[in-house]
C-alpha cells in the first residue's frame, strides 16, 4: 500500500522509518519531511521514500496531493492539522486517514476544554482554572503562592508552558502570556494549574473509538538544560521504559484515568481514533493528568518504535477500524534511549543553516539510529533548519548501556552551536540506586482503594 506521512520533525521521521520497514508498505511520502526522511527506504520494494514540499498545515494543497496520488493511508504526526481539521476533510473527500478529528483533537489543541472535561468525568488532575483577563488570573495564582504552571490555551509547539515558583513569576508570566502575546493568539485564552509535586511519565494509547491499548510507559525531559533547568521545550530526551511506573500503577491509571476518558469521550460523542497521550504526574495521592495530547510525542514516539516489534501499519489500520482487540503489540525486552542535540538559544531564537557533521559515522554505531528533526539537505551537506535537530536514539540490554552508546554516538555530530542535555535517564538510575527517593505513594498504589 502507498503511505503518506505528514510533519516533517524526529515524531514524524520515526514514523517513516517503522511503516518503511512493515511488509504492507510499497511506496511511502512524508510532506514536508525533512532531511532524514528522504534517506529512508521502503524495505518491500527497495524504493526510496519521497519528500513532498508541502507544509503539515497546507489542507487544500495536501488534499490535492491525495487526489492526484491516491495514498491507501495517510499518517497524520504533528498536532497542528489535526487541530486544523484534516482528518475531517480527507475522510469527506474519501481518503483513509489516522488521526482523531478535528472535535477530538480538542484534547490537545484546547488546554480548557481538556480540563473542564477532566473535571466533567472524574479524571485526576491539578486545581486549576482558565482566564482570558490578567487581574483574574493573578488573583487565582497568588491563591497558589505563586506555585502554579501557566499555559497558553491553544498550540504553541509544546513552548507555551511557563512553570512558576513565586507569586512575581506568576506575574510575569501571566503578563508574558496574556498581554505581550508571547505565543500569539494561543495566550488569548490562559489555563493555571497548582504545581504538583512527583514524578512525570509519558502515557500512551492507541484507540479505536471503543478501545484502546495501553504502551509501556516512557520518559520525557521538558526543560532545557540539565538538573530541569531553563526554559520548557518540545523534549530534550526520551527513555523507555520507566522502571518506577510499576504494574500496579499502571492499572491504576487505566481505571481512574482512561477508562473514565474512555466512557467520557463516549458520553460526549466523540469518536476516537489515533494516539492519546496523557503526561502524567505520579503524586503520593497516586497519577495525575498534567495535560492530554492527540498524537505520539516527540521523543517518546523514538523510543517507542525502536522497541515496536509488531507492524505499525496494521496497528493503525486496526485503530481506524476499530479492531484494535485483535492486535497484539509486541515489545522488545530491551531499553531505548533518545538524546536531542539543539540548535543553541532553542527554545529562544536560533540560527539556521549549520553545517552537520559526524552523521553517518554515527548512524553506523551498532544500536544506533539517528532520527531527524530540523534538517534539511543542502547538497552535498545537510544542514540545521529547526531548534530541535536530531535525535540520537540508542538501544542496549540496560539503560546504562543504550546510554553510553547514544552519547557516544551523540559527541560524533557537530554544528556551531549545538548543546544537548546530559543527563537523559538520571532519574531512572537514581530510583533503583534509591527506591525511597520517590514518594513511597506513587510506588505503591493500589488498584482499589479503602
Amino acid at each position: 500500500m502507498k503511505v503518506l506521512v505528514i510533519g516533517s520533525g524526529g515524531r514524524e521521521h520515526a514514523l517513516v522509518w517503522k511503516i518503511a520497514q512493515s511488509a504492507h508498505a510499497s511506496k511511502v511520502w512524508c510532506a514536508p519531511g525533512n532531511a532524514g526522511t528522504a534517506l529512508e527506504t521502503v524495505a518491500k520494494t527497495g524504493i526510496q521514500v519521497e519528500n513532498v514540499p508541502l507544509g503539515a498545515e497546507d489542507l487544500k494543497g495536501l488534499l490535492n496531493f491525495a487526489g492526484e496520488h491516491k495514498p491507501d493511508l495517510t499518517v497524520v504526526g504533528s498536532e497542528n492539522p489535526l487541530a486544523l481539521g484534516i482528518v475531517d476533510r480527507f475522510q469527506n473527500a474519501g481518503f483513509r486517514i489516522w488521526g482523531p478529528t478535528q472535535k477530538a483533537a480538542q484534547f490537545e489543541s484546547s488546554k480548557v476544554f481538556s480540563q473542564e472535561f477532566m473535571k466533567r468525568h472524574g479524571i485526576p488532575t491539578a486545581k486549576a482554572a482558565s482566564f482570558s483577563e490578567p487581574e483574574a488570573a493573578r488573583a487565582f495564582a497568588r491563591e497558589l503562592e505563586g506555585r502554579c504552571i501557566v499555559k497558553a490555551d491553544g498550540l504553541a509547539f509544546g513552548k507555551g508552558v511557563l512553570i512558576c515558583q513565586s507569586v512575581e513569576d506568576a506575574d510575569r508570566s501571566i503578563k508574558s502570556i496574556l498581554k505581550e502575546k508571547a505565543f500569539g493568539e494561543a495566550g488569548n485564552r490562559i489555563l493555571i494549574q497548582e504545581l504538583l509535586v512527583g514524578r512525570e511519565v509519558s502515557l500512551h494509547a492507541i484507540c479505536d473509538g471503543k478501545s484502546y491499548q495501553l504502551f509501556p510507559t516512557s520518559q520525557d525531559h521538558k526543560r532545557a538544560l540539565d538538573g530541569d533547568q531553563g526554559l520548557n521545550t518540545g523534549g530534550m530526551g526520551a527513555y523507555f521504559p520507566t522502571p518506577f511506573f510499576v504494574a500496579e500503577a499502571l492499572e491504576q491509571a487505566r481505571q481512574e484515568i482512561l477508562d473514565p476518558w474512555l466512557a467520557g469521550c463516549q458520553a460526549e460523542g466523540i469518536d476516537y481514533h489515533g494516539i492519546l497521550y496523557p503526561g502524567l504526574m505520579l503524586t503520593e495521592d497516586g497519577p495525575k493528568v498534567l495535560e492530554f495530547n492527540s498524537r505520539f510525542g516527540d521523543p517518546e514516539t523514538q523510543v517507542y518504535l525502536r522497541c515496536l516489534k509488531s507492524d505499525l501499519i496494521e496497528i493503525l489500520e486496526a485503530s481506524i477500524d476499530g479492531t484494535l482487540n485483535a492486535v497484539n503489540l509486541e515489545w522488545s525486552e530491551g531499553v531505548s534511549v533518545c538524546v536531542v542535540i539543539a540548535s543553541g538559544g532553542y527554545p529562544g531564537s536560533y540560527t539556521k543553516g549549520q553545517r552537520i557533521t559526524g552523521l553517518e559515522t554515527a548512524d553506523d554505531l551498532s544500536g544506533v539510529k539517528v532520527f531527524h528533526a530540523g534538517t534539511r539537505s543542502s547538497k552535498p551537506d545537510i544542514i540545521t533548519s529547526g531548534g530541535r535537530v536530531l535525535g540520537v536514539t540508542a538501544d542496549g540490554n540496560s539503560l546504562e548501556a543504550a546510554l553510553k552508546t547514544a552519547y557516544t554516538a551523540t559527541e560524533m555530530i557537530q554544528f556551531e552551536g549545538a548543546f544537548y542535555r546530559t543527563d537523559i535517564g538520571a532519574k531512572a538510575i537514581s530510583w533503583r540506586a534509591d527506591p525511597h527517593s520517590i514518594s513511597r505513594g506513587s510506588l505503591n498504589w493500589s488498584t482499589n482503594k479503602a
